[in-house]
């Protein structure tokens, strides 16, 4: 009897080092040459922040229906480590008609949320980026892997709040 292969975990999250030079071009204050640190490292992080940014993502299990969906609402942990280095995980989430989980594709809310912490960090005073642009509905936490590894910044509002508040948003 052949061994069977041991399926690799599906990721829950990835780190966007090619959207870097993004980031390093709007850290456009003096001294602030930051450089990407691709180890998943927590422990040793100087500076910590969980907040969220904006994006696209596509359900690629060909048997579902969903094409793909918008959030503003992905978690990301930002990390800050020593000799000028950062990092940030992007938590992924799963589609709502299927639960296969899906890696987005980020928007410019990437980079300008990375440049507003490593700014703050570093005691330059910045006008805090939007948070969000209308949303289309509330933040499913069952969905949403940031939630689930206790990393989103609506990890603790009850869904049931969020409709309600949606709701009389729209009103």
């Amino acid at each position: 009897m052949l061994p069977t292969k041991k399926q690799k975990p599906i990721a829950t999250w990835s780190m966007y080092k090619n959207l870097h030079d993004e980031v390093s071009s709007s850290l456009v204050a003096p001294d602030l040459h930051y450089e990407f640190y691709e180890n998943d490292d927590g422990m040793s992080s100087t500076n910590m922040r969980d907040t969220n940014i904006m994006g696209r993502f596509v359900c690629h299990n060909r048997a579902c229906r969903a094409r793909g969906w918008s959030s503003n609402m992905i978690a990301i942990t930002i990390r800050l480590f020593p000799g000028q280095k950062y990092n940030a995980r992007v938590y992924h989430q799963r589609c709502k008609f299927c639960h296969w989980l899906s890696r987005p594709v980020l928007d410019q809310s990437y980079a300008e949320r990375i440049v507003y912490w490593i700014r703050q960090w570093n005691g330059i005073r910045v006008e805090r980026p939007p948070i969000s642009r209308d949303s289309k509905g509330p933040h499913n936490r069952q969905l949403c892997e940031g939630c689930k590894a206790g990393h989103c910044s609506q990890a603790d509002e009850d869904w049931v709040a969020q409709l309600d508040r949606f709701v009389s948003c729209k009103s």
